[in-house]
């Protein structure tokens, strides 16, 4: 792809959306539509909107993605997360352009306990998982040229993750607690949009794809590394250990969630000769580039 090049990116507005817009506008010409702009929940919205548009690549990072809410809430989670990447699968054959849609390893049941590959078989185990999976095949019985990404646990700067609220919550109690028996790998927005970048003009590579940072951990490792990241920058923390919790002990949860989801990236690394980097080293850069520089405290 060249500097002229031309991208949309749905979910704009959203962590991963929002990183990408940002990101890839210093390369390409980008036009980002959030949710007010535009809604995935109106096919006939969808299509007046961007089959016009001359672009390139598009990019669907929106979705339903609340997963309690999608367990009650059925119907609205096929629409957007299946109907909606279907409709935008076609829209980008129609124009022979490149689609990516967003994914997630919540396609798996979690039964597993060594890192998931495209090959291996999905079970979701939640209403969200489901819409997802079938987001999934829509999007490829459309177009075969369509490129769908799995993405973990993704933290960036553009809006507040699990990272940012056990961060928030330090902040001010010495006492906190994270869940220490499910296990996937944290993933930086930037670094999605990195590993992206050299896939988005190449039809060749088509399918299913898992881009992860490198490396797994649970919630509480992840948790606690942050936090001494921020001890180590020089955030003010009242908190200086993240105590353990069960998956059992969250009543608050309605939906299933997999306990162990962790992606691996050897196709990836197959495709392009470049592994992702680490959890650890993206999650340091995260708190020193976005919680210490932030005015945090």
């Amino acid at each position: 792809m060249n500097s002229k090049s031309q991208i949309v990116v749905l979910g704009a507005g959203g962590r991963l959306g929002a990183a990408l817009a940002r990101e890839y506008a210093a390369h390409y010409e980008v036009a980002g539509f959030t949710h007010a702009r535009l809604d995935l929940g109106q096919p006939e919205a969808l299509r007046a909107t961007l089959e016009p548009l001359p672009f390139d690549v598009l990019i669907n990072a929106a979705a339903l993605t609340n997963v309690d809410y999608c367990e009650n809430h059925r119907d609205e989670a096929m629409r957007l997360n299946a109907e909606a990447p279907r409709v935008l699968a076609e829209i980008c054959r129609a124009k022979s352009a490149r689609f990516v849609q967003v994914s997630t390893d919540y396609v798996f049941d979690g039964e597993k306990r060594e890192p998931y590959t495209e090959e291996d078989p999905v079970h979701p185990i939640s209403v969200y998982g489901e819409s997802k999976r079938a987001g999934e095949l829509r999007v490829l019985e459309a177009n075969d040229r369509a490129l769908v990404i799995r993405v973990s646990w993704v933290f960036g700067p553009d809006r507040p993750s699990f990272v940012d609220n056990i961060l928030q919550k330090a902040r001010t109690e010495e006492q906190v607690a994270a869940v220490a028996d499910k296990f996937s790998t944290p993933t930086y927005t930037f670094d999605i949009a990195a590993l992206l970048r050299p896939l988005l003009g190449s039809s060749v590579t088509s399918g299913i794809l898992h881009l992860a940072n490198r490396g797994e951990c649970s919630w509480r490792e992840y948790a606690q590394w942050a936090l001494d990241c921020c001890h180590e920058f020089g955030v003010p923390m009242k908190a200086r250990t993240v105590g353990a919790m069960s998956l059992g002990e969250m009543k608050n949860f309605i939906a299933r969630r997999p306990v162990y989801t962790v992606l691996g990236t050897d196709r990836y690394e197959r495709l392009t000769g470049q592994a992702p980097r680490d959890w650890h080293d993206a999650v340091a850069e995260y708190v020193r580039e976005h919680v210490a520089g932030s005015g945090f405290a």
